[in-house]
């Protein structure tokens, strides 16, 4: 059976698990229905996410500047400012050295034009993934060496570099550590290490991305300079930019930052970022922004694929680029390696999914470990994803070069992947990383200890039961409430990702009216139709994953579905995309969502 066919997938995968959240009281629908004179579904989602009094309503729907914490609040951040401060009146080279995917990127770029803006000097360098690898390392050092600096930052890195960072010192460079990843036991020895996750650090926001505490030490800088506050706002669209990329928290101060960047990004002032944005294939204005769904899977894969299979540099140089024609021409060498990774994607991905039909157990199994030569180390987190999807356990995924492995991981909700490589750690070169994504290196002759340990630890700490997908639907919709209004309403509700998921709605007892269409292998389509109302609905990468279509159209079904705009020419309509589709009737897992 070919890799990836339907069959494949159904024995891979397990259908989700509903897990639906209670109904909000109808008296408090009523109140914030007359507080706030909005659609009683959009009361009702709100109540249910938690925002219960009109106040705690407004403040959510609209998210102002001014409840950003005070980012003197992270430690070591005056600290970096003002030796930053002092480089900028003094003239002296400041290195920063971000990471190769689109958080260090961004923060790299981010840091490097305000240091310039403000009238300092400032060069930007990441490392090439196969060259260097991930995080701060002797090359990297000896680069920023080369280039004379004075004072090197680190963006989204760092936080691990023991040795890097006493190597940049011993050769004479003041280094600040700005960095987000979990320390280790003993913290680097630098001038001022700046992570909100660093013992002793008080700061509310623990789920700032890289680029997010490079603001943050922007911001004091600038204030060092006696520059006004407001000039920050111009570097939120790279904030934006990095916190969706790398799956930060969307809730609280990243949700205001990331609202705002969105807003700025739509308006792409940046040369690089207007040619990404074209490139992918995007054209916001009024009425058309650029929202969380376009970075996540149109811009920052772009930026990630020159990391992966290219030069990270020329993405570095895209963001930073002021002048348009070398915009359009990095856009286009981005747009290159991202079609060259998603074919090498493909191919590990088929052969990965081999690997698993022969030797992966589902009641046996809680993780899995998979490996392979020759096999593009720059995919390897995106195929340990599509796994993940596949089976619903935690996957390290490993491509070896001769004797020694570079690795990816990611997880599931329950099962934190950093502390559980960590508990391995004995078995490895070095690894990072955060709760639900983690990288490593290890030799060819560990791979098996690593594999029984770390599966071991995933059957201990998951216990006997099997994992099983959830989806975590919000409240029930009648056909006649998803339309137009509810949609624009939402648009308040959001950005969406992390910590703030996209809502998902049931229609329940809904009748097909007529057989679903199969497009393209793999699509559904279908109108479903209750008490005189209709909707239409598209399910992508369904066919297969859901009970068949005789089934589906012999009596009521319940449809979870997310509300959509679907633009096709020029004529704009409603529809809901299906996360899952199930006869009527079927159990839903009790508790919150």
């Amino acid at each position: 059976m070919k890799p990836g066919s339907p069959g494949t997938a159904g024995r891979l995968s397990a259908r989700p698990l509903w897990r639906t959240r209670p109904p909000p009281e109808p008296e408090a629908v009523r109140a914030l229905q007359n507080g706030l004179r909005l659609p009683s579904a959009l009361c009702r989602l709100l109540l249910i996410r938690g925002h219960r009094t009109v106040a705690e309503a407004r403040s959510f729907l609209r998210p102002v500047l001014g409840s950003l914490h005070d980012p003197a609040g992270l430690a070591g951040a005056d600290r970096a400012a003002r030796r930053l401060a002092s480089a900028v009146a003094r003239g002296e080279l400041v290195v920063v050295h971000g990471d190769y995917d689109v958080d260090g990127i961004s923060g790299a770029a981010l840091l490097t034009a305000w240091i310039r803006a403000l009238g300092g000097r400032a060069d930007a360098i990441v490392p090439d993934r196969i060259r260097h690898g991930y995080d701060l390392s002797r090359p990297g050092v000896d680069r920023a060496a080369a280039r004379g600096a004075a004072v090197l930052v680190t963006v989204d890195c760092g936080i691990v570099a023991l040795d890097p960072v006493r190597r940049a010192v011993a050769a004479g460079m003041d280094v600040i550590v700005t960095d987000h990843h979990r320390p280790g036991p003993e913290l680097p020895a630098a001038l001022a290490v700046v992570n909100p996750n660093r013992p002793g650090c008080a700061y509310p926001n623990k789920y700032l991305c890289g680029a997010g505490v490079a603001f943050k030490v922007g911001q004091l800088l600038a204030a060092e300079l006696g520059r006004p506050e407001d000039e920050a706002w111009h570097y939120l669209d790279l904030v934006a930019l990095a916190t969706i990329a790398d799956q930060m928290e969307l809730s609280g101060e990243n949700r205001v930052l990331t609202r705002y960047g969105l807003r700025a990004l739509t308006h792409a002032t940046r040369p690089g970022l207007g040619a990404l944005i074209r490139s992918a294939g995007l054209s916001p204005g009024p009425g058309n922004p650029i929202d969380s769904a376009a970075v996540a899977f149109q811009l920052g894969p772009r930026i990630n694929a020159a990391g992966r299979v290219g030069d990270s540099m020329a993405a570095l140089r895209l963001l930073l680029t002021h002048d348009h024609a070398e915009a359009g021409r990095l856009a286009q060498t981005l747009e290159a390696n991202n079609q060259e990774r998603r074919a090498i994607e493909e191919h590990i991905t088929a052969e990965a999914l081999e690997a698993l039909q022969r030797d992966y157990e589902p009641v046996r199994d809680r993780a899995v470990v998979v490996s392979g030569d020759g096999w593009h180390p720059g995919v390897t987190g995106i195929v340990a994803s599509r796994l993940v999807e596949r089976i619903c356990r935690p996957v390290v995924v490993v491509a070896f070069d001769g004797d020694l492995g570079r690795g990816s991981g990611r997880s599931i909700p329950s099962f934190d992947l950093h502390a559980g490589i960590s508990a391995c750690s004995e078995h490895l070169v070095r690894f990072g990383g955060h709760h639900q994504a983690a990288g490593l290196d290890i030799v060819r002759d560990r791979l098996p200890a690593f594999r029984e340990a770390f599966c071991s630890l995933a059957r201990r700490r998951l216990g006997g039961a099997e994992p099983r997908p959830e989806l975590r639907t919000d409240l029930d919709l009648g056909l006649n409430e998803a339309g137009p209004e509810l949609h624009r309403y939402l648009q308040y509700a959001g950005p969406f990702g992390r910590g703030n998921p996209e809502p998902v709605f049931v229609a329940r007892r809904v009748l097909l009216a007529g057989p679903p269409k199969v497009l393209k292998g793999e699509h559904l389509k279908f109108r479903a139709v209750r008490d005189g109302a209709s909707l239409g609905f598209i399910g992508f990468r369904l066919a297969g994953r859901v009970p068949p279509a005789e089934t589906l159209a012999a009596g009521p079904v319940d449809v979870a579905f997310s509300l959509v705009e679907n633009n096709f020419r020029g004529h704009t309509t409603i529809e809901g995309r299906v996360r899952d589709i199930r006869p009527s009737g079927e159990p839903s897992a009790a508790g919150p969502a």
